[in-house]
């Protein structure tokens, strides 16, 4: 069964830091690329943030300098570590899978986590 796993979210201060996992099991994690993706209440998807697969990892210009994505393989695991938090990054955040290279259309992710709420404070 796949399964993209996302965890980490909760409630931080403007300014404040919060490190989100996605854990991924059931397909070969090494064939596929991650992105980043969040939907605020009242707002259409937003994404990908963040997109490995592709060389250099891609950041829309939204969290470009504040987030980072990294990845650990021998974990089947990806990680965004999010600095410098703004209300407006108020949103789930979720991580999906594609097999497509530079995957920018949400349309192109075959593999979607559950989501996890993120809630920066003013």
């Amino acid at each position: 069964e796949v399964q993209l796993q996302a965890s980490g979210g909760g409630l931080v201060q403007t300014g404040g830091s919060l490190r989100l996992s996605c854990v991924a099991s059931g397909f070969t994690f090494g064939d596929y690329a991650i992105g980043w993706f969040r939907q605020a209440p009242g707002m259409e998807r937003e994404g990908p943030l963040c997109l490995s697969g592709i060389g250099d990892t891609y950041y829309a210009d939204s969290v470009s300098g504040r987030f980072t994505m990294s990845i650990d393989n021998a974990k089947n695991t990806v990680h965004l570590q999010m600095n410098s938090l703004k209300p407006e990054d108020t949103a789930v955040y979720y991580c999906a899978a594609t097999n497509y290279y530079a995957a920018y259309d949400a349309a192109r992710y075959d593999y979607w986590g559950q989501g996890t709420q993120v809630t920066v404070s003013s």
